[in-house]
């Protein structure tokens, strides 16, 4: 069965129209290079091009780190790369702690400034702590947070 000239899909030998994507075929074509046969292109793929210091570097990025840290953690690339996995735990922890600071602190501004205080210093010392992750796991150094860098650890361990 040939494929689409244009993404990579099969099409029927007769078709003159890409089902998936409308293009024009020619009559038992092969895929096009750098193209699978189910249309995704392989040089396209996010993870396989993402280099390790770099995948490290974005699960600290602040309030959106988390979700690269959840990529990480599920892809396959990075199974067996203990350092990369370290640092998508020390992350989500170090968003769990900005969560806490939020959700536990934010409601209870209004009784005393103190805790005002508390919450707003908390949340301002995990944004620095995001930031310094950032510079240094940039610079190719690993960095163990205190309490979370130990949480880091044993989930890294746990999995392998």
């Amino acid at each position: 069965m040939p494929f689409c000239t244009q993404c990579g899909a099969q099409v029927d030998e007769q078709a003159l129209y890409c089902p998936a994507c409308g293009a024009p075929q020619r009559a038992g074509a092969p895929p096009p290079p750098g193209r699978s046969a189910g249309g995704q292109n392989r040089a396209e793929d996010f993870l396989s091009r993402l280099p390790r210091r770099r995948a490290a570097l974005l699960c600290y990025v602040p309030l959106a780190g988390w979700i690269m840290s959840i990529v990480v953690l599920a892809s396959e690339r990075f199974r067996e790369d203990r350092t990369v996995r370290f640092h998508a735990f020390q992350g989500l922890y170090l968003f769990v702690v900005w969560l806490f600071a939020d959700w536990v602190f934010g409601p209870m501004t209004g009784y005393t400034p103190a805790l005002k205080f508390a919450g707003g210093a908390m949340k301002l010392a995990v944004l620095g702590v995001w930031i310094y992750m950032m510079v240094r796991v940039n610079a190719g150094e690993d960095v163990r947070l205190p309490l979370i860098g130990d949480l880091a650890e044993r989930s890294v361990s746990e999995q392998q």
